[in-house]
């Protein structure tokens, strides 16, 4: 028999979650992890004519119940991305839901960067740098503030009308003072905490001013020729990928910090769902620098999006497909 499969629009997504409902999925998704649930690093193929790549990643969390992953394009002509997010069962292995994940996007990558900050920022964190102004700066800010009770955040983008326009934004939304200012080293300068939410291609600031006890959370690098911090916030730093799976695949400060010499391959401290479930010590010193990769999994991808089916089942959204079943597929009629 077909499955009947929930499908759910980007925008009927939009309203059902709030960014503390995103956190407590997402550290309970990596405290499973922590205790053994499957994961995969993203499989990407890249192409040179069009410029783009088509990439996917797969996580199973079974106390969740559900299982599944993340497949976009994005470059090639049409310059965008989008991204599908089946859902199944993670009993019976069927088939319940088909996400447009664009809304969820930046909110369950937010919410990733914040369990880190949870995890391996000073309980007293009151400063935030944000490094970049787009959709992920926002959600990692967002989801940052249900974490720590911010007073400062200083914002940093190269363009002025872009982190003027942000920070005027964010600091109407969150109780902190949010201010654009004009380089990531006066962002940087007296912060707790760090986030790079960014395309750049070369590290955003120079690791070398981060002041001890900060903590670091840079998410967008995933590809090896890639990176948002330099080696030497990798040297200084205890280094937690979300997962080590992916570090000599994708991870492009973690790579380049050990073609350079300044760390060894035994660099990595712990993933983050080791110190989540409790069997990988978390921040140790209020001097210790700390820093969490975030490239991306299927882990907060399949937390968030269990979480808004549920929601959108209780509130009788989407619309129902029917999806064959392999037997009946296969069958030559």
């Amino acid at each position: 028999m077909p499955a009947d499969v929930l499908f759910l629009q980007s925008d009927e997504l939009a309203g059902l979650a709030g960014p503390a409902d995103y956190v407590d999925v997402v550290r309970e998704g990596y405290r499973q992890r922590g205790e053994g649930a499957p994961a995969e690093p993203r499989t990407r193929l890249d192409s040179a004519d069009p410029p783009g790549f088509l990439t996917g990643y797969f996580a199973i969390l079974p106390e969740t119940g559900a299982m599944g992953g993340y497949n976009y394009a994005a470059g090639f002509g049409a310059r965008d991305a989008h991204f599908f997010l089946p859902l199944f069962d993670a009993e019976s292995g069927e088939p319940i839901a088909l996400l447009d994940g664009a809304s969820m996007n930046p909110f369950k990558t937010g919410a990733a960067g914040a369990v880190a900050v949870d995890a391996l920022a000073r309980a007293d964190a009151t400063d935030l740098a944000l490094i970049g102004s787009g959709s992920q700066a926002r959600g990692q800010l967002r989801a940052t503030a249900t974490v720590r009770d911010l007073d400062t955040v200083e914002v940093f983008s190269p363009t002025a009308e872009s982190r003027e326009s942000f920070a005027g934004e964010m600091d109407q939304t969150l109780d902190a003072a949010v201010t654009a200012v004009d380089s990531a080293a006066a962002a940087i300068e007296g912060a707790d905490v760090v986030i790079t939410a960014t395309t750049a291609g070369e590290p955003v600031f120079d690791g070398d001013l981060l002041e001890p006890g900060t903590h670091v959370t840079a998410m967008g690098q995933y590809a090896p020729n890639r990176r948002e911090v330099d080696a030497t916030t990798v040297a200084r730093s205890t280094y937690v990928p979300d997962l080590r799976a992916r570090i000599e695949q994708d991870a492009g400060a973690y790579i380049q910090a050990v073609e350079a010499g300044a760390i060894d391959e035994d660099h990595v401290h712990a993933e983050l769902g080791e110190i989540i479930a409790g069997s990988a010590t978390g921040r140790t010193s209020d001097e210790e620098i700390t820093l969490f990769d975030s490239g991306g999994t299927g882990i907060e991808t399949v937390a968030a999006a269990y979480m808004l089916y549920e929601r959108a089942v209780e509130a009788d959204l989407g619309e129902e497909i029917k999806i064959s079943a392999a037997s009946e597929a296969l069958t030559g009629r």
